[in-house]
């Protein structure tokens, strides 16, 4: 069943308000909707999307509607649910399982009622679907066509499984497409995570000193818009080239143990376990804070935090402080969990718009192509990725060169080089 009352009419209408609100920053994904609504090119297909419950994800949502999609969503963190959009998206024809807050019961609950919608197409954003259909409702295999991922978290999980033989069905990587990583990674995360923070704890970014682990897209928008407040970076890194590159940027590169010494905010954005752990814990500073913008909370070691704290307690909406044994008080926000949408809005629609559009595209290029795909991770089709891009520069009003017949010859040639 669903989680929202149609009739709950003042809640849903609150939802279609910020829905429209988005889609006035989606020229992209509109653009395909409208062609969907004339194409029906998903008449009849059922889809069963785990993704976070935004207003940029229901217009995504509604694009597949009108392409003729037979669509049943979930949460895809427990955190991260707009319960207004969710209530507004059923309303619109959109079976919707989840709720803000939801205990992680019935966060597996709901992912298991949209794989009893028996999907064709899946929409992850982390692989909870995939990896959930592969370990213990494998009867539904047989249905599947291909599936799409969202978040850099969910690819890992993925190559991980195409690696090991577990890969049971086609995935295209959407996180990876060139209009998605470059903008919703680094500008969308950089400003939604420094947002998620700042409504958390109204703390000044300015004079600080902000830890970010992980030099990935993610954490080199993040770092960006820290420095860009006044705050002083400090890049935590495993991979030689990122931590050069941050150095090269004029970050400070330290091992965590290290900057733990030295920061006020720390940041985890790697898609890894434990990132922050034990030892950073016993040299942060009195006061300290920290937050995660990965996928999954397991990015801080919260139950090391809560053995080694003598107490802790709510101390503002979604902040939790803990006391270690010698006074010095440290601070959680969100239990841990998506930062930027758990204490927040995530990232503005007009950066979501590309994201979405290569979702859309995706799963119609699945839709055309079925049977002809192995069980692999795909790229998104270049064709997409650049028109896509230009559908973008066409709706902001810009305008770039094109290549002469004689340019193209020369840059396919070897034979002149003057």
């Amino acid at each position: 069943m669903n989680n929202y009352d149609i009739k709950d009419i003042s809640l849903a209408d609150k939802g279609k308000q910020r829905i429209e609100w988005a889609r006035r920053d989606m020229p992209v994904l509109t653009l395909i909707r409208e062609r969907f609504e004339k194409e029906k090119p998903l008449k009849g297909i059922r889809i069963g999307g785990c993704m976070h419950i935004t207003t940029e994800t229901a217009n995504l949502a509604l694009t597949l509607l009108a392409g003729g999609a037979d669509l049943v969503m979930c949460a895809s963190n427990p955190l991260s649910t707009q319960d207004d959009v969710a209530a507004a998206l059923t309303s619109m024809g959109v079976p919707v399982n989840a709720i803000k807050g939801e205990d992680d019961a019935t966060y597996y609950k709901h992912i298991n009622t949209v794989l009893d919608h028996k999907p064709q197409i899946t929409m992850d954003d982390g692989a909870d679907l995939v990896t959930t259909l592969n370990t213990k409702r494998r009867e539904l295999l047989s249905n599947i066509i291909g599936g799409t991922e969202e978040t850099t978290t969910g690819v890992v999980r993925l190559r991980a499984m195409e690696k090991t033989g577990h890969l049971e069905y086609p995935v295209i990587d959407v996180n990876d497409a060139q209009t998605k990583h470059f903008f919703d990674n680094r500008y969308g995360t950089g400003q939604s995570t420094i947002d998620g923070i700042t409504r958390a704890t109204n703390i000044l970014w300015a004079g600080r000193t902000a830890v970010i682990s992980g030099y990935g897209w993610c954490g080199r928008g993040l770092a960006l818009r820290a420095k860009g407040l006044g705050s002083n970076v400090i890049v935590c890194e495993v991979d030689a080239i990122k931590a050069l590159e941050a150095a090269m940027e004029g970050y400070m590169v330290l091992p965590i143990a290290e900057a733990a010494k030295f920061g006020d905010i720390f940041v985890t954005v790697t898609g890894d376990k434990n990132v922050i752990s034990r030892s950073a814990f016993e040299n942060m500073k009195d006061g300290a804070v920290m937050a995660n913008s990965g996928h999954f909370n397991s990015e801080i070691d919260i139950p090391a935090l809560t053995e080694m704290s003598v107490s802790h307690r709510e101390v503002r909406p979604m902040v939790e402080e803990y006391t270690m044994p010698d006074g010095r008080k440290l601070n959680l926000i969100a239990e841990g969990r998506l930062v930027n949408l758990s204490a927040a809005e995530g990232h503005p629609a007009s950066v979501m718009d590309m994201s979405f559009a290569n979702q859309a595209l995706s799963v119609e290029y699945l839709i055309k192509n079925q049977g002809k795909l192995q069980k692999h991770v795909y790229a998104v089709p270049e064709d997409i990725d650049y028109g896509i891009a230009e559908l973008k520069l066409k709706a902001m009003g810009i305008k770039i060169d094109t290549l002469t017949e004689e340019q193209i010859a020369y840059l396919s040639g070897w034979e002149e080089g003057t």
